[in-house]
């Protein structure tokens, strides 16, 4: 559907305009840690400003804009791969991350992160699964349908990447404590027009089936968790449902990301990174991606594509 004098396009514009958002969304400051962990384990996802300092947000959004150009040379008819102009950041690496690139490097070492991604966990010992994210162009102008990023084990020949199973059918990933986490930083601002993520408060143990498009209530698809400034992130229970929505802005919006697995929880990984670049980065980070460096002798195809393998 073309956007440009499409009068549904302005339609759905001046509707999102009018009504889009959570209501009385918080923001909270990363001093607050006992306030965050609460909000994220009521809610699926807390959003927490200032986490970024101006030029952490200028490299980011650089780093952003080489992969997305990178991107968008492979895809001159912007058909996405998740949706019609519409990426993830991963899915167009081969090795399913971004780890390889300086930017997402950097965001592993910002130590509000890690203390309270700690607090969550309620202990360091967590590991990095990924560096990803995603990003939608002007003219994404459908909505992306709500979906979880995690799910109980499937099969080898479905997914790589499903673990946990209970052969008495009794419990499910739902019924336990978080397995892991994704912390979505923001190198923009994030507004009702510009294709801002929405989050459902309180799905994240829900058992019910999740609604698909047809059928989605209209105030799930004005849930979205904006206004929020740029230098903020926002930290996610992948259980809880979300999806992405229209970017009828003029600029593109990219929310990059590191995804942690729980000190308990581990599913196949990808190795995403040189043990050259292991070797510069924290000490705190390269506990983080023990899990997903290669060996000193080995090579990283860190190719760019429309769909990692």
């Amino acid at each position: 559907m073309a956007a440009e004098n499409n009068p549904d396009i302005e339609r759905l514009r001046a509707h999102i305009e009018a009504n889009g958002g959570i209501k009385r969304l918080e923001i909270l400051n990363a001093t607050d840690v006992e306030r965050v962990v609460e909000v994220f384990r009521r809610d699926g996802f807390v959003v927490v400003a200032d986490v970024l300092n101006g030029e952490q947000v200028e490299i980011l959004a650089d780093g952003c804009r080489e992969v997305i150009d990178e991107v968008i040379a492979l895809d001159r008819d912007n058909a996405g791969n998740r949706g019609s102009h519409r990426y993830s950041f991963g899915g167009s690496s081969m090795t399913r991350s971004q780890l390889h690139r300086p930017a997402w490097q950097m965001l592993l070492q910002i130590p509000t992160v890690t203390d309270l991604v700690t607090a969550i966990f309620g202990s360091p010992n967590y590991i990095l699964r990924a560096a990803s994210g995603d990003f939608c162009l002007p003219g994404a102008v459908e909505y992306q349908r709500l979906h979880a990023d995690v799910r109980d084990w499937v099969s080898a020949e479905a997914s790589p990447f499903s673990s946990f199973y209970d052969p008495r059918g009794q419990i499910n990933l739902r019924d336990l404590p978080c397995p892991y986490v994704c912390v979505n930083f923001l190198p923009q601002d994030v507004t009702r027009l510009n294709g801002p993520t929405r989050q459902i408060p309180g799905t994240q143990n829900s058992r019910a089936p999740i609604p698909g498009l047809g059928v989605e209530p209209e105030w799930m698809k004005l849930s979205t968790v904006c206004p929020v400034p740029a230098g903020s992130i926002m930290i996610r229970d992948t259980r809880a449902w979300h999806g992405g929505t229209p970017n009828l802005s003029e600029a593109t919006r990219s929310i990059p990301n590191l995804e942690f697995y729980a000190p308990w929880f581990r599913e196949p990984m990808v190795p995403s990174i040189t043990y050259g670049d292991f070797k510069k980065l924290s000490s705190r980070a390269q506990e983080l991606v023990a899990h997903s460096v290669l060996d000193s002798s080995e090579t990283l195809d860190t190719g760019t594509t429309l769909r990692a393998p």
